[in-house]
Order: structure tokens, then C-alpha cells, then sequence
């Protein structure tokens, strides 16, 4: 058997009509529909899910298909006719307004449609197995390029000659100006398709679209063959090459995600551990201001000792100079003199070492250490808080923009 898959956007009674699909409008006068087959219809689209034609609930499926579809295209390109509309007036060309219901029936953007059959009219697949291989297609359609082209709806028709499958599509991406537009090849462009002969020029069979639907083709035979089906293929015009190349992009992103994960939980850890290490900030305050001030009385008591005993020292050697020099003694007797001032030295020597005793004593007297270390201790205690809350505003800001990325990873991941 042969599997069809074939694409296009109008026809010669202009573009293709979604009624045609879901069947909102009355099958008595079409031939190749059989009423009666028609209640084994099956249906989905993007705001309702799936509903079976044999239910015929009208309550809970109030959306057509052509209307699910004018509302995708309000919500999806409604900022884009707006700001062009703006932009055409301020240019004096608000003729060339559209409005997002002009760009749905325009050939040009309009959803593209889809044509899923296994055999013909003599042999084909059972309609189960063509839903199975069509649904787990469309979710992998989704994953893959979700981003720039959205499936809007599809029908499994068991009511004509051949089981099939009708889905419609519309690619998109953001223009010039940031908003989202529906434009095929821009958006064909950023899901990274290529020309199937990139040296050679864009032409009907060498063109961007050519490549995407052979690698829709092999994402279908893959999967017909995982479901036991074994087709008939046509060339492939590169579309496997595609997929090889986005596969092994996937998982070279994967396993980037997983290491830059693996980094944020070390980071985090790390700062966990931290902010448990200063969150008896009063013990911490306490123990920083003791070692300040024990370090501070050494250091004071002795510069002290050094400055009194290089002033005294100096006045005692002044004195010495000075009494030799007016005094008419003899050798012996400055010898004696200046055996005097050395005693002198000594016991000035004595009395400095007996000052930074006593100014060490004084400084540890609890109530004059509690003067100097409660003012430290406070400022400490202030400076914590504050770089405190700078953490916590800081690690914030990193768990949300971690959780975005994550979000958008796992987005991309998906597509």
C-alpha cells in the first residue's frame, strides 16, 4: 500500500471551506458523501478537542470549524492587522488595511490543508489504525514545529469512498516590527529548513516547502512503521537529512539544559549553605565584635606602650645631651652621669611595660568592653541585614529566571 500525503490552500472555487470538513452544511445533495457513514465521523480542532459525529452534541461543540478558525486568527494575528492598519494611516495607504478574516481567505495565508490516506478504494488500512498513525503524527507535528505552524483542526472521513483524514494548518512568525503574522516561508525559514539543493535557485521543486513536506513524509512512514505497516516510499528530497539534524540539535540542547541544571543546583547548595552559616546573625555579631576588640586592645596597648616609651626616651636622652655638655666633669664622672641616665632609661622602660598592664587591664573591664563592642556589634548587625536582603532579593530574581528558563526549555524541548 501507498500512503498519500498531499497539500493545498484553494482550489478552483477559490480557497478551500472548512465546512467541507466537518460537515456543516447539508450533505443530501453531495454524491460521494454517504449519510449514513457520515455519523462515523471524527472530529478536532484547537479549542474544543475531539468529538464524534454519532454523539451529535451540539452543547458541548457549539464551534464549527470555520468558526474555530476565525477566531485563531482574531487572537493570533488581530495585533498585527491593528498596527498595520496604523502604519498604512499614518502613510496614507489605509487601503491596503486587512482585517484578520481577510487574511484568512486570502490564498496567500489562508490555513493550509492536509490529505492523510493509506491505499485506495480496493485496499486500505483500517480507520482505527489510520487515526492512531494520524493522531500520534499530528503530536509529533506539534513538538516538532509547534512553534510556527499551528494545527487548527482535522476530520477522519469514513463517509466517501476511502478512509482519510482533512487537516488544516496556518504557519506564522514575527516580522520586522516583533508582531506574529501568518508568512509560510519566514516561518519554514526559522524552524530551519533549507532548499533541497541550496546552490541552486528557488524554484517550484527547490524550494523550503519542499524540504518540509518530505520530512513530514518520514516522520509519517516512521511511525506507520512502528505501527506495523510497511509502505511504499517516495524519494525523500533531503527531509530524514532534516530530521537526523534536528534530532541531534534536541539532544545536544538536552544535554546542555541538563548540565547548566546541574550548575544552578551546585550554585544554590553553595548559597543554601551560606545563608545557614550567618542565620544566627546575633551569635555571629557577637563573635565578630569580641575578636574586633580583643584584636583592638593588643594593638592599642601597644602603641601606647610605644608611644610613651619613645616620648619618655626622647626626654631622658635630651636631658643626658644636655647635662654633659654644661657640666665640667670629669671622664670618670660622665661615665657615672651617664651610667645614671641609663638606670633612669630602665626604669622608665619598667613603668611603660606597667602602663600597657594596666591600660590592657582596663580595656577588659566588662563595662568599658561593653561600651566599645554594643556599637560594633549594632553596626555589624545592620551591615548582615543589609547585604542580607540583598541576597535574598538576588537569589529571587535567579529561582524566577530560572523557572522561566525552565518553562521555556522545556517549551522548546517539546516543539
Amino acid at each position: 500500500m501507498r500512503l498519500t500525503r498531499h497539500n493545498g490552500r484553494a482550489g478552483k472555487d477559490g480557497v478551500y471551506n472548512p465546512k467541507h470538513n466537518d460537515r456543516s452544511f447539508d450533505i443530501k445533495n453531495s454524491d460521494h458523501i454517504d449519510e449514513d457513514r457520515a455519523k462515523q465521523n471524527v472530529y478536532w480542532d484547537c479549542y474544543q478537542g475531539i468529538r464524534f459525529a454519532w454523539l451529535d452534541d451540539e452543547e458541548k461543540f457549539p464551534l464549527s470549524f470555520e468558526r474555530v478558525e476565525q477566531i485563531f486568527y482574531n487572537q493570533q494575528y488581530g495585533d498585527y492587522c491593528d498596527a498595520q492598519h496604523e502604519r498604512n494611516r499614518k502613510s496614507g495607504h489605509s487601503n491596503r488595511d486587512r482585517t484578520p478574516d481577510d487574511l484568512r481567505l486570502d490564498k496567500r495565508t489562508c490555513p493550509e490543508e492536509t490529505v492523510i490516506q493509506i491505499g485506495t478504494m480496493e485496499k486500505h488500512v483500517d480507520a482505527g489504525l489510520l487515526a492512531k498513525i494520524a493522531t500520534e503524527f499530528f503530536e509529533e507535528f506539534n513538538r516538532r514545529f509547534g512553534e510556527h505552524i499551528h494545527i487548527l483542526n482535522w476530520a477522519l472521513h469514513m463517509d466517501e469512498s476511502t478512509p482519510h483524514i482533512q487537516e488544516r494548518h496556518v504557519f506564522d512568525c514575527k516580522n520586522s516590527y516583533g508582531e506574529i503574522a501568518p508568512q509560510q516561508e519566514k516561518a519554514l525559514e526559522a524552524l530551519g529548513f533549507e532548499r533541497p539543493y541550496p546552490d541552486k535557485k528557488k524554484s517550484k521543486n527547490n524550494n523550503r516547502k519542499v524540504t518540509f513536506d518530505a520530512a513530514c513524509r518520514v516522520i509519517l512512514f516512521d511511525i506507520a512503521l512502528e505501527n506495523g505497516l510497511h509502505l511504499e516510499q517516495e524519494p525523500e528530497y533531503g527531509g530524514r537529512e532534516y530530521l537526523e539534524k534536528q534530532d541531534y540539535i534536541l539532544m545536544k540542547q538536552k544535554e546542555k539544559i541538563k548540565m547548566q541544571d546541574q550548575l544552578i543546583d551546585e550554585k544554590e547548595k553553595e548559597l543554601e549553605d551560606i545563608t545557614i552559616r550567618i542565620a544566627d546573625t546575633e551569635s555571629f555579631a557577637s563573635e565578630v565584635a569580641d575578636a574586633a576588640y580583643e584584636k583592638a586592645t593588643e594593638v592599642v596597648a601597644k602603641i601606647v606602650q610605644e608611644e610613651t616609651r619613645n616620648a619618655d626616651f626622647d626626654i631622658i636622652d635630651s636631658a643626658r645631651k644636655s647635662f654633659l655638655k654644661d657640666s665640667n666633669l670629669t671622664e670618670s664622672g660622665q661615665r657615672f652621669a651617664n651610667k645614671i641616665f641609663e638606670n633612669v632609661m630602665k626604669k622608665f622602660k619598667g613603668m611603660t611595660q606597667h602602663i600597657t598592664e594596666r591600660l590592657t587591664e582596663i580595656f577588659r573591664r566588662p563595662e568599658v568592653k561593653e561600651q566599645v563592642v554594643k556599637p560594633v556589634k549594632q553596626s555589624v548587625l545592620k551591615l548582615l541585614d543589609q547585604n542580607k536582603a540583598i541576597a535574598d532579593e538576588l537569589n529571587a530574581k535567579r529561582k524566577k529566571e530560572k523557572g522561566t528558563k525552565v518553562q521555556e526549555k522545556n517549551k522548546n524541548m517539546e516543539r
